[in-house]
């Protein structure tokens, strides 16, 4: 296995604007489903971000079964399928092992569920988040990983996010693993101007972390 199983943090993924700075995507969500995609985020970088490491398998287990229920409370919640299968692949990373492998796969469906319905949703974090799964996960004949896909979903989703944190992460840190690492600088000190996004505060700090320690890895 030469390609990383899945540490996703959107946060997943985290490219998701704040929902109190109502964004245009969540203008089309009901209250409910905002209310729902709210709490999810807001857990996710929780655990992702102050949980200890050996506390985090079991905290992304449960908060699976949370973006389950409420997936099937709101089939039709384009957000809702997003932020289940950002959970799912970053409790992929979280278990590691063989049993990572189906939890990508059911993460991978709900983001293609995700964009089925609306593409547009959370600023496209679904294209980002499956460029990521991607990338991220092994190749044939272990897992679906597949560098071209990778490429093609993460583009798809600097299109409709060209300024977003997360979208721009992902994208430098994929161009490192591809070897591109000048190309993957621009990419990640563009991250570090992203506007911060009122209600992510957490996430924010976090993902600029991720995106400071990953330029001072290139730049040694």
């Amino acid at each position: 296995m030469t390609r990383r199983l899945v540490s996703l943090t959107f946060a997943a993924v985290s490219t998701l604007a704040a929902l109190t700075a109502v964004p245009a995507a969540a203008l089309a969500m009901t209250p409910e489903v905002a209310d729902a995609v709210d709490g999810l985020q807001s857990r996710w970088a929780e655990i992702r971000y102050e949980l200890p490491e050996n506390q985090q398998e079991d905290a992304y287990a449960a908060l699976a079964d949370r973006a389950e229920q409420a997936v099937a409370a709101h089939p039709e919640a384009a957000e809702l399928h997003t932020w289940a299968g950002i959970v799912r692949s970053t409790q992929a990373g979280a278990s590691g092992g063989l049993s990572a492998l189906s939890l990508v796969k059911q993460a991978r469906e709900e983001l293609e569920t995700a964009l089925s319905l609306d593409p547009m949703a959370l600023d496209g974090a679904a294209y980002t988040s499956l460029g990521a799964l991607y990338y991220q996960v092994p190749g044939w004949p272990v897992s679906f990983g597949d560098d071209d896909k990778a490429e093609r979903y993460l583009q798809r989703g600097l299109s409709i996010s060209p300024d977003g944190l997360d979208s721009l992460y992902f994208w430098g840190d994929y161009l490192h693993q591809q070897g591109r690492d000048q190309e993957a600088r621009r990419a990640l000190r563009h991250a570090l101007e992203a506007a911060p996004r009122p209600g992510r505060e957490r996430a924010d700090a976090g993902r600029r972390q991720e995106v400071r320690a990953l330029l001072e890895q290139l730049d040694h």
